[in-house]
């Protein structure tokens, strides 16, 4: 699917178009939301200007967070729920415990590949995390769509993109330079506006 997708060839079409497209779609992986994707974003974007009122990219990075999901609409491919939200997680090393619904990676041939099923696997212990291959989703669309469009937000944004729903553990991977002046905004975005806002 990275490769498929990652030529940027299903549409052309501004940000807020993109938003409207998520107007009917809910993201069932997200017990903390039962309101269409669109709200989401407005309410993220919202929640972020109010605390970082001086941030212009942090507002627009929330707005444009989950615009992945698009991947949902028939006119991007209408890939069902379970190949495009939910949390991401590395790949190439072995599963770790903590993601969601971790026993049915024991049907995964990976799962029994001596080559991916060590604790770095394919990679070298502090590779960074931006070395690491990460589970398909509309984060890493989005991301690649950012990127594919020479985006003029910077590297934190990016990173917030294509790393804001991954929640497990990370140890293997001591933080590049980018990695840890983005881990300043990506802490606020999970805790913060990534989940439910009250």
């Amino acid at each position: 699917m990275r490769t498929e997708y990652g030529k940027l060839n299903k549409m052309e079409m501004g940000i807020w178009e993109c938003c409207e497209l998520l107007n009917d779609v809910i993201d069932e992986s997200d017990p903390d939301l039962d309101e269409p994707q669109i709200e989401h974003l407005l309410q993220t974007a919202e929640a972020i200007r109010k605390d970082y009122p001086n941030e212009d990219w942090m507002h627009l990075t929330g707005l444009i967070h989950d615009l992945g999901k698009v991947l949902l609409h028939p006119g991007f491919g209408e890939l069902p729920q379970w190949a495009v939200v939910g949390d991401t997680f590395p790949v190439g090393c072995a599963f770790d415990k903590s993601i969601v619904h971790h026993k049915y990676f024991e049907e995964n041939p990976d799962y029994h590949n001596s080559d991916y099923n060590t604790k770095y696997g394919v990679y070298s212990e502090g590779c960074g995390l931006n070395n690491v291959m990460m589970s398909w989703g509309h984060d890493d669309y989005m991301y690649l769509v950012a990127k594919g469009n020479n985006t003029t937000l910077p590297p934190a944004a990016l990173f917030i993109i294509r790393y804001h729903s991954f929640y497990g553990e990370a140890s293997f991977t001591i933080p590049t330079l980018i990695d840890i002046d983005s881990n300043l905004y990506i802490e606020p975005m999970h805790t913060k506006y990534c989940c439910s806002i009250a």
